[in-house]
């Protein structure tokens, strides 16, 4: 998100896609083990968390990568290895990888088979350094057809010979332009379209969804649409999202379907959301679904200081639960982060984000992880900026029962999980010490009703339980 300042024949597909889906085995059960199948999800009051193979609940910390600047032969040219290793190291186990439907298929039917072995080494990376990674469909501004913008393919651009203008200095403006949301309008209505659009999607799954390193698939990034005469940003938003947003997630969830049953899918409202307004999108029909909103503040993105006393973090916090909650969803903030991380309230401002986030949230991935200026979490030199210091926490990346509480406090360094074990959670449970938070092993207590065994390497503690109950681990600084 950036500003919001402005308002084959059918009938052979339709047959391959039956008997495609019909060969597939049953999906594994989303709740509870009723057939001996572990979990794909857990349900702790309010939250809702991704379980592992082991039935643990897990937790993810992490950045986007990615590189809208090279195309063509020159695609994933500023993503590079060291970036993973760099994630790896800092304790972080979560990657928003950007690709492009405008770089994959570039003509319609025709994949870029370099494009596709670009994106597996990047995830061989991934996997060589246990970074686990979202493929995200990036689009701005709906695509290339727009002022050279990334995304969806010019072939797919229906414009209708609205008007577009640039808008300098304003960019996420350019959403409320007359030809970008025909063209929207007409990817989610068109019959072609909505079919392309699945067959890409379908063409990413099956090429990798058996990948080690793959957790899920954004379907797209900030979707946005045409709004109606008379409409406000939040009403056409909540039409959009309520009608055309959420079939079009139906609709790829079950394209993917087709040929993947174990990875996530992960689904965004509009980028409105970060007005502190609750998403209108409607229960996506799959078990596997995790909700994935950005947590942007406007005020910010234009270059002011956080301003504690503006509501923003609260705000969005009150809003956020209810759709999750209802439809029994993990949240992943898929992008977060001001543009400028020097200014005085920034070490503030990342506080209350990540303790909000701990709060509603089993993971997020900020905006980004590169080299440079802005956004950017390294300086020039690869040096991580100052304050961004302040990301590199503990957390727990997969907890043997059902998290009820954690907190990381950065002034003292402490680390809390609270836990209650859980039949069908097996392992330790694994909490991440970075070694820029604890340059030398640090003091672990546990409280609980058995005995506890703690095995620290690899900046990780495991710790066993060996009694049903509650427990308590606290981690502090070594004297």
């Amino acid at each position: 998100m950036r500003v919001l300042t402005r308002p084959r024949t059918h009938a052979a597909a339709a047959l391959a896609a039956g008997l495609l889906l019909a060969s597939l085995p049953a999906p594994a059960y989303a709740h509870g083990d009723r057939h001996g199948r572990t979990p794909d999800k857990v349900t702790v009051g309010d939250r809702t968390f991704i379980a592992d193979e082991h039935g643990r609940a897990t937790q993810w910390r992490g950045f986007n990568i990615g590189d809208k600047e090279h195309r063509g032969a020159d695609a994933f040219k500023d993503v590079t290895e060291t970036q993973f290793r760099e994630l790896s190291e800092r304790g972080f186990n979560l990657a928003r990888v950007l690709f492009f439907w405008d770089d994959l298929e570039p003509r319609p039917g025709r994949y870029s088979r370099d494009y596709l072995a670009r994106i597996h080494k990047i995830l061989g990376w991934a996997d060589k350094y246990r970074v686990k990674v979202v493929l995200d469909a990036h689009q701005d501004i709906y695509g290339p057809y727009f002022n050279d913008h990334r995304g969806n393919p010019e072939w797919t651009t229906r414009d209708e010979g609205l008007p577009y203008e640039p808008v300098p200095g304003d960019w996420f403006a350019e959403y409320y332009t007359p030809g970008v949301q025909a063209a929207f309008d007409h990817l989610y209505g068109d019959r072609d379209l909505r079919r392309a659009h699945a067959e890409m999607w379908i063409k990413v799954a099956a090429t990798f969804g058996r990948h080690p390193a793959v957790l899920g698939y954004d379907l797209m990034n900030e979707p946005m649409g045409r709004f109606r005469d008379g409409e406000d940003i939040p009403t056409a938003a909540a039409r959009l999202e309520s009608t055309q947003i959420t079939d079009m997630w139906n609709r790829l969830a079950d394209a993917i379907r087709l040929v993947d049953r174990r990875n996530w899918i992960l689904v965004e409202p509009t980028p409105v959301v970060g007005l502190g307004l609750p998403t209108a999108l409607g229960p996506i029909t799959d078990d596997k679904v995790a909700y994935a909103p950005h947590f942007y503040e406007s005020a910010m993105e234009t270059g002011a200081d956080y301003d504690p006393d503006g509501g923003f973090i609260e705000n969005y916090e009150a809003a956020i639960g209810a759709y999750p909650k209802a439809n029994k969803l993990p949240v992943i903030v898929g992008e977060w982060g001001p543009p400028d991380q020097s200014l005085p309230n920034i070490p503030l401002f990342y506080r209350r984000m990540t303790a909000a986030m701990d709060r509603f949230a089993s993971g997020w991935a900020g905006w980004q992880w590169c080299n440079g200026g802005g956004y950017c979490t390294l300086d020039a030199d690869g040096r991580m900026k100052p304050n961004n210091k302040l990301l590199v926490q503990p957390y727990a990346r997969a907890v043997a029962g059902d998290p009820e509480s954690y907190r990381y406090d950065p002034d003292t360094r402490t680390y809390t999980l609270t836990f209650g074990t859980r039949r069908g959670a097996d392992g330790p449970t694994e909490i991440a010490l970075p070694k820029d938070v604890y340059a030398k092993p640090p003091t672990i207590r546990i409280t609980g009703p058995g005995r506890t065994h703690t095995e620290t390497r690899d900046n990780t503690a495991r710790i066993t339980t060996t009694g049903s109950g509650r427990y308590t681990i606290t981690i502090t600084p070594a004297p």
